[in-house]
């Protein structure tokens, strides 16, 4: 497929050049990234610019574009094709690269042995899929909770709340891999088909009906991109499932907060793509003691943390503010003590992003899940 059929698969030669992309892009005011020129291109046709964009791998898929496109183009889908062609000519990023590389070795991204990846349950009883344990749910933990030390903590949060809830659940193990959100954003999408293909074989072969997840993009990915390789089943957000067990009177969170200020950041992937904005909020809002401020751009207008699209694997231009950066100082500025958000991604460039701004004695970073274990 050449530029110009793809022009036409996702509807491109309806844009009318109103710039309302590139002026909602995030990153678009720091890179080379300029949404509409791509498209322009894309539409008088050729190949041979393609490569030569290094912008393209600046989009963090957040989806603002596609949100404000009066015409309803599909721009994130179309950058995502345009790297599929960057990989076939064999040009992408050394990182990124590796981290694909990851995927297909270990089935992580992030270069870590399969056997390591319930490191972080150990000391904890909970069942598992990999040992035969039979249950209703299955709690996917995805890759950067169980490897990365920071991100740890929100499953072992989980477990906390689920046993307090007496719920009947279950992991996969270390038989548990990669959703491949990540790998389709990045535009290898046949080692997505081989990742959605091997997880739909695990989810039958256990049985699996019911599934939660811990990361957005696991989720969006799950509920989104999985049609058609297999049995269906439901899915949900660790957010909403609290949530909801949280109206229904079930989970009760009768301890007061000693923080004052929280404001709640919005995932891309949870808010922007899949309109998840209530439940992470009303479980703040449940917690005596909690002051539940909000962002001047929060919700559909929420900024990009800088995660997503295989950016947690692309190194940082020196010199360049990075979004997160912006999004703690924003934080500071209206006063809030503990930033709060509901992603693994969010969560590592929030707190990366405090310390760059050194402002570590003035604010934190903090998973939803966390902030409830501690008081059920």
């Amino acid at each position: 497929m050449d530029l110009q059929q793809l022009a036409h698969k996702y509807d491109l030669y309806g844009c009318v050049q109103c710039g309302k992309c590139t002026g909602s892009c995030p990153v678009s005011l720091k890179s080379d990234l300029q949404i509409r020129r791509l498209v322009y291109d894309a539409i008088k046709g050729g190949d041979n610019f393609v490569s030569e964009r290094k912008g393209i791998w600046e989009c963090t898929t957040c989806g603002n574009c596609e949100l404000r496109c009066p015409k309803s183009t599909k721009p994130v889908d179309f950058i995502s094709e345009l790297r599929s062609f960057v990989i076939e000519k064999g040009k992408v990023p050394a990182t990124l690269r590796a981290a694909l590389e990851s995927v297909l070795k270990h089935k992580n991204p992030w270069n870590k042995p399969a056997v390591k990846r319930t490191d972080w349950a150990k000391g904890i009883n909970i069942k598992r899929f990999d040992n035969n344990d039979k249950s209703s749910l299955l709690l996917y933990i995805g890759c950067t909770p169980s490897y990365d030390p920071r991100c740890q903590k929100i499953p072992v949060a989980l477990v906390k709340i689920f046993n307090n809830l007496n719920i009947d659940f279950g992991i996969l193990g270390n038989e548990e891999c990669c959703c491949g959100n990540e790998m389709k954003k990045m535009g290898e999408f046949g080692l997505f088909e081989y990742l959605a293909e091997d997880n739909i074989s695990m989810f039958k072969k256990y049985d699996i009906k019911k599934i939660v997840t811990i990361s957005p993009h696991c989720y969006n990915t799950f509920k989104n991109d999985y049609h058609g390789f297999g049995p269906e089943f439901e899915v949900k957000h660790y957010t909403e499932y609290l949530s909801e067990h949280a109206e229904a009177g079930r989970l009760r969170l009768n301890k007061s907060d000693p923080r004052r200020v929280v404001v709640y950041h919005d995932p891309c992937y949870l808010g922007k793509r899949n309109k998840i904005f209530d439940a992470p909020r009303k479980l703040l809002s449940n917690i005596k003691g909690i002051e539940l401020k909000e962002f001047d751009r929060a919700k559909e207008r929420s900024v990009c943390c800088e995660g997503g699209g295989g950016k947690m694997w692309l190194e940082s231009t020196p010199g360049v503010e990075r979004l997160g950066e912006q999004r703690v100082r924003e934080a500071v500025e209206i006063g809030a003590d503990t930033i709060v958000t509901s992603c693994p991604f969010c969560l590592i460039n929030l707190e990366d992003a405090v310390k760059t701004t050194n402002n570590e004695e003035k604010i934190k970073v903090m998973d939803v899940a966390e902030i409830v274990a501690e008081l059920v």
